[in-house]
């Protein structure tokens, strides 16, 4: 019997639209059309909690042992899918009909698989096998906490060379802010290093997440402390792509929800603005 698929919009990110273990497709705004996303926390664990996640019964820890011949199977499957049949017409709004990225994100910290390197090679090899275009990215969204791991530092040098991406979480930056936000102990100096080792291995952008927590948004104390950590960054000449602003498109599954609101689009513009004007690009998605 035919599956029956939702059709996919960016309010919808749910990932078992395909019915897959770690394979689903998703109409992202960030990336301006279809991701084809690789969940490698399906267990729902992850070792932040932000307060705006979307993930339904999250719950700290790593992922699971992944099974990589079930995700290479899925992947294949559903990319022969994607190039043979008619499910982006059947499924995908006219505007945003274009595959732009392969995204490790899913439902959890990415890099905590033990397999991360195992699962960029067998993207690379899909990829070559498939004979999908170069300039199909390859994008890890990460909080950036584990990239001192050896491993995954070994996965983002094979990502750079399949044309890879990665889209580094920076919400606050200050340890208030972050001990609110993303629920870490994490320190300033150790997101320094992290992000300088990424931007040396693989194109880095800063991704940031702005909303108002209780009808306020993020004090001046706030945004001056994000504008000075970028101001040292370009100081050192660390390579970042530039910085990713962006607001709640879905509803939070966390219980902080009913205080998040998106936040007007002229502070998010504003704030933007203070980025560019120390040479840095912006995207925003409100």
């Amino acid at each position: 019997m035919q599956r029956t698929f939702r059709p996919l919009n960016i309010f919808d990110h749910s990932r078992d639209s395909i019915g897959m273990t770690y394979v689903y497709p998703v109409v992202s705004r960030r990336s301006g059309g279809i991701s084809i996303g690789i969940n490698l926390n399906p267990n729902n664990a992850c070792n932040w909690r932000c307060i705006y996640c979307q993930v339904p019964e999250l719950k700290r820890g790593a992922a699971p042992t992944i099974d990589l011949v079930k995700l290479e199977t899925e992947l294949r499957t559903f990319l022969h899918q994607i190039l043979h049949s008619n499910f982006i017409q059947e499924n995908v709004s006219l505007e945003a009909r274009t595959v732009n990225d392969i995204a490790l994100s899913g439902n959890g910290e990415p890099t905590s698989a033990r397999e991360f390197k195992e699962v960029i090679d067998l993207i690379g090899r899909v990829k070559k096998d498939l004979n999908l275009p170069t300039e199909l990215k390859l994008v890890l969204i990460t909080n950036g906490s584990l990239i001192d791991r050896l491993g995954v530092q070994d996965g983002l040098r094979q990502m750079a060379r399949l044309n890879g991406e990665i889209w580094f979480k920076l919400d606050s930056a200050t340890r208030k802010g972050r001990r609110s936000i993303n629920n870490t102990q994490i320190s300033l100096e150790q997101i320094n290093n992290n992000l300088q080792l990424a931007a040396s291995l693989c194109p880095t952008w800063l991704q940031t997440c702005i909303f108002q927590i209780d009808g306020i948004p993020p004090t001046e104390i706030e945004s001056s402390a994000y504008i000075e950590f970028i101001e040292v960054l370009l100081q050192k000449k660390v390579p970042l792509k530039g910085v990713m602003l962006y607001g709640l498109a879905r509803l939070s599954m966390q219980p902080e929800a009913p205080r998040l609101k998106n936040i007007p689009q002229e502070w998010m513009e504003s704030f933007g603005n203070r980025i560019r004007i120390l040479g840095l690009p912006v995207k925003i998605d409100p």
